[in-house]
């Protein structure tokens, strides 16, 4: 059951819709003025790659350092650049 992520291009306000069934027709409308004039955006992704217990990502290096906002760690995770 994917969610879809819309703007609408008449009020400009973007919503979620939540496909129950690929096979089963819905009306699609704006939450905020009830337009069909949607257009369906690419969404946005977030991930974290773990290992062991530690929390720390697989096979990563980590550098800790102190930044104005408290602590600041950076992962170098192996793979392409």
């Amino acid at each position: 059951m994917p969610i879809f992520e819309f703007k609408c291009l008449d009020c400009e306000k973007y919503m979620e819709i939540l496909v129950m069934n690929k096979q089963e027709e819905m009306e699609m409308a704006c939450s905020g003025c009830g337009s069909g004039n949607l257009e369906r955006i690419l969404s946005t992704t977030s991930h974290t790659v773990t290992g062991g217990g530690s929390g720390q990502p697989a096979d990563s290096n980590a550098q800790t350092r102190t930044c104005s906002s408290g602590s600041c760690t950076t992962y170098t995770i192996p793979g392409p650049a």
